[in-house]
């Protein structure tokens, strides 16, 4: 098979049908065997329903597939889909990301011409319910939009310049081959809201020698709702793509670099933050886009001591086989 859409899913009853409808006008693919699997991540809504009433009426020459993932957190919805999907490329989509007609043709034709491309994404565009605030784009990156030109570009793995997981496609032969069958960074799950499960797997494959490609014919449209662009929504979320930061970072890095990493990350991350807090003052508390940018360094700050206490949890129970509760 030539390529899988894969879709997890967390209680996406409501936003399931207009992916599906939107994934039944692809053009350009009478030549291709494909397919579409909804991996629902022990949603607590009637997903698992929705869906069988698609499948009882799908008259598609492509298969509507579910299956259910208990384990809770994106990561492992996604690993998941990767054990589920006949397709050689498998192209990921939230559920509120509406991709244009040609991107299962664009997806699949980029991957075909570039061998070497073990993970790729393209344009997404904010679809915004209601005006997001003045100078939002200078963290709309946080809410997985990407507007990077129109011309294909390689990615920066090593700056953690990646392509989010909202809209990525990637190899299956690469993450098989390099991708660790458990995650470090399982995705927000349980009211937690760190990050980063989405740049850890092609952080694998760029350690491996695969490429990590920008593709801006394959464009999506991700849905955002008014309380995305809430303070304290944002902040929450900020606060979980930075704290992961110093995880990231040392996952390609040799034992010797990782207290270099560690202190390159604090200093760089306190003189942003004490830049920031020079150039606008009380605006850090009144002003939304600036608050946000003042998380981001200050998490990006704390990001080693949670790497570190991270570490120390998972060996104790590495060693004694207990959790932090101490119950086996």
């Amino acid at each position: 098979m030539h390529f899988t859409v894969a879709i997890p899913t967390y209680n996406g009853a409501s936003r399931l049908p207009k992916l599906l409808e939107q994934l039944r006008t692809q053009v350009n693919t009478e030549d291709l065997v494909w397919e579409i699997i909804i991996v629902d991540n022990n949603s607590k809504d009637n997903t698992a329903e929705i869906v069988r009433q698609y499948q009882a009426n799908w008259p598609e020459p492509y298969p509507l597939r579910y299956c259910l993932e208990r384990e809770q957190g994106a990561a492992f919805a996604r690993l998941r889909a990767i054990r589920e999907a006949n397709g050689e490329l498998i192209g990921f989509l939230d559920d509120d990301n509406l991709p244009d007609t040609n991107w299962v043709a664009a997806a699949y034709l980029f991957g075909k011409e570039h061998p070497n491309a073990g993970a790729y994404g393209g344009q997404i565009h904010g679809d915004f319910e209601v005006e997001p605030p003045e100078n939002f784009k200078r963290i709309q990156s946080f809410l997985a939009i990407r507007e990077g030109g129109k011309k294909p570009h390689l990615y920066d793995p090593d700056h953690l310049n990646l392509p989010p997981a909202a809209a990525v496609v990637v190899r299956k032969q690469a993450w098989c081959e390099n991708v660790p069958s458990r995650p470090t960074l399982g995705g927000k799950a349980n009211g937690s809201m760190i990050q980063g499960d989405d740049y850890e797997p092609l952080l694998y494959m760029h350690k491996a020698g695969w490429e990590i490609w920008y593709h801006p014919t394959m464009q999506t449209y991700h849905q955002i709702p008014h309380w995305r662009l809430e303070k304290d929504y944002l902040i929450s979320l900020i606060r979980g793509s930075s704290l992961c930061i110093c995880h990231l970072r040392m996952i390609n890095a040799k034992t010797w670099q990782k207290p270099i990493i560690i202190a390159r990350i604090m200093l760089g991350s306190l003189r942003r933050a004490i830049l920031h807090l020079l150039k606008y003052r009380w605006k850090v508390k009144t002003d939304l886009i600036a608050a946000c940018e003042m998380e981001f360094h200050l998490s990006s700050f704390a990001s080693p001591f949670y790497f570190i206490k991270t570490s120390l949890v998972s060996q104790f129970v590495r060693y004694t086989g207990k959790n932090q509760t101490g119950f086996v």
